[in-house]
């Protein structure tokens, strides 16, 4: 049954509208009855009380705001009525037991992944061309040119076809009116040879901007995250470019490499454009060893592993009112179910953490893990505040319009997709997961530097959540894209893998699709297209330690 309303704690003194409202629509839960004395869009919150200026309000019963301005009974909350406000957090009293959920439909099931000489289990298995430095991204782009069509892994979907019927249409005469009205749906092309290396599901070409010029730091934390991708179970080797006079330097990017496997053994190449002189010299020995390493590649084959094995990035972006009550606890759930299996997840985001940071440290294994994350929380929010900015300042545009007023409302729903487990880890970017059960992992909350992020550490799948619409993907992992209602999975099928409007529409629980969600995991991580990969949705922004919310 599907209600019109939703209270997410019983300590909240609002409800989340599930559809739009009329002024004057009356709306019960648990016995109060509450008329609207404005228009409440779906996903907006209208208060259970009258409220004044100062007064605190609730949600997922916690503080995420404080009234500017009095609202009425049934009264919408706005960005000008209710301003960001959370709890100070302080030492508090760490997990003695935890209710683990009924894994027993999970237990002893399998995946088929690719096998790693480090113990750890790939869901995929890709071979990496990078750069050390942005000087070489032009040769990166050189490579690839030379290796994808021939190789069977250029893009399958092509739209040069719509060019060349628009461009017959101007020669036959055809008016701008008539152009603008021309459906070119049928000009779609798909298309794809063959792989040659079957068992390669690709090659990746890792651009990026960094490298040099910045600081030190950034240097070392570029080669830490370009380090947990070589050494990243869904990887079979990698071609490395380097100018050879830049900051982040081939040995400083070996040193990361043996910080995350002292023993690796993946086929790595480095090359050095100043040593090796020419453009051709460097292109073509490139070319030679990435073919003898896909060979190589080529050789894995998918073997069944436990569901421990699994490492999952949790993520959102896009997000919007219905997101901390459908899809972000379903994968909450999901995440649970996988700590109780022994596999990993990685909650990400750290702006979008504000507010609910007494319940991490309440969640702490022990006082040195909750230390480190507030350590984290406040060093990172210090460094906003110190440019002019701050938490408060992480809503979007699109999220403000959805529902998502003040940052506490979209950390509070956010922070839902880490479960209920204990918090076994705290790490800081880009520091590589080692322990099963839920790690915290200090990124910011732009998608792209998050997922980015994630993978870098080690997630082999990543559970990405998204109300408004992202087509957010990743060079190396499959990202599941997961929708928050019903009219998104409707109105963008191409990029959505999974739909949570069912909880909403009163069709499905959040424990039922918790469930749904990690059957649909152990498919991917055995191999099953996900739609960033199907368009070719490889995003990579590594994160340089400036201020990005």
């Amino acid at each position: 049954m599907k209600h019109l309303v939703a209270k997410i704690h019983p300590a909240d003194n609002v409800l989340v509208a599930l559809t739009d409202l009329p002024i004057g629509t009356p709306v019960t839960w648990d016995g109060v009855t509450v008329t609207t004395t404005d228009k409440i869009a779906a996903k907006h919150k209208l208060t259970l009380q009258a409220l004044a200026v100062g007064d605190e309000v609730t949600m997922y019963g916690v503080l995420v705001g404080r009234m500017a301005s009095p609202v009425a009974q049934g009264g919408l909350l706005t960005t000008s009525n209710l301003k960001h406000a959370t709890n100070s957090y302080q030492e508090g009293q760490h997990p003695q037991g935890w209710a683990q959920p009924n894994v027993s439909q999970f237990a002893g099931r399998t995946f088929m992944g690719y096998h790693r000489p480090d113990g750890r289990v790939g869901t995929a298995n890709y071979w990496l061309v990078i750069p050390l430095v942005f000087c070489e991204n032009r040769n990166i782009q050189v490579l690839e040119e030379a290796l994808v069509n021939d190789l069977g892994y250029a893009r399958r979907k092509s739209y040069q076809p719509q060019t060349q019927a628009l461009i017959e249409l101007m020669q036959a005469g055809k008016s701008v009116e008539e152009i603008l009205a021309t459906d070119l749906h049928s000009a779609e092309v798909d298309y794809q040879k063959p792989k040659l290396f079957p068992n390669v599901d690709g090659i990746r070409f890792l651009n990026h901007e960094g490298g040099c010029g910045g600081t030190r730091q950034d240097a070392q934390a570029l080669c830490g995250l370009l380090a947990g991708y070589i050494t990243h179970p869904n990887v079979a080797g990698a071609t490395v470019l380097s100018l050879g006079c830049q900051n982040a330097q081939s040995t400083m990017l070996q040193d990361e490499i043996k910080l995350r496997d002292p023993n690796f053994s993946k086929p790595l190449f480095i090359l050095d454009q100043q040593t090796m002189g020419t453009e051709e010299t460097l292109v073509s020995t490139a070319l030679r060893q990435t073919f003898a390493g896909l060979m190589q590649a080529n050789q894995q084959q998918r073997q069944p592993a436990p569901l421990s094995k699994l490492c999952i990035g949790l993520e959102c972006g896009g997000s919007d009112g219905f997101s901390g009550i459908s899809a972000n606890p379903a994968v909450g759930h999901t995440s649970d179910i996988l700590v109780a299996l022994g596999g990993s997840v990685i909650l990400a985001e750290f702006p979008e953490l504000c507010g609910v940071e007494q319940e991490i440290v309440n969640r702490s294994v022990d006082h040195a893990t909750a230390q480190r994350f507030t350590s984290l929380m406040k060093s990172y929010g210090d460094s906003a505040i110190a440019v002019g900015s701050g938490f408060d300042m992480n809503p979007s545009p699109g999220n403000i319009r959805d529902g998502l007023i003040t940052d506490a409302i979209k950390s509070a729903g956010a922070a839902r997709k880490g479960g209920s487990s204990p918090v076994v880890a705290v790490l800081d970017y880009p520091e590589l997961v080692t322990k099963p059960g839920l790690n915290l992992l200090c990124t910011p909350g732009n998608d792209v530097e998050s997922t980015t992020a994630e993978v870098g550490s080690g997630a082999n799948v990543v559970l990405f959540t998204t109300g408004l619409g992202t087509p957010t993907g990743n060079p190396i992992a499959p990202v599941i894209k997961i929708s928050t209602n019903t009219k998104l999975a409707q109105r963008m099928p191409d990029i959505i893998d999974l739909n949570t409007g069912t909880i909403i529409d009163g069709e499905e629980t959040i424990e039922q699709a918790g469930e749904r969600i990690l059957d649909y995991v152990i498919q991917v991580a055995s191999g099953l297209e996900v739609s960033a990969v199907r368009h070719g949705q490889t995003d990579f922004i590594p994160w340089k330690r400036g201020v990005s919310l």
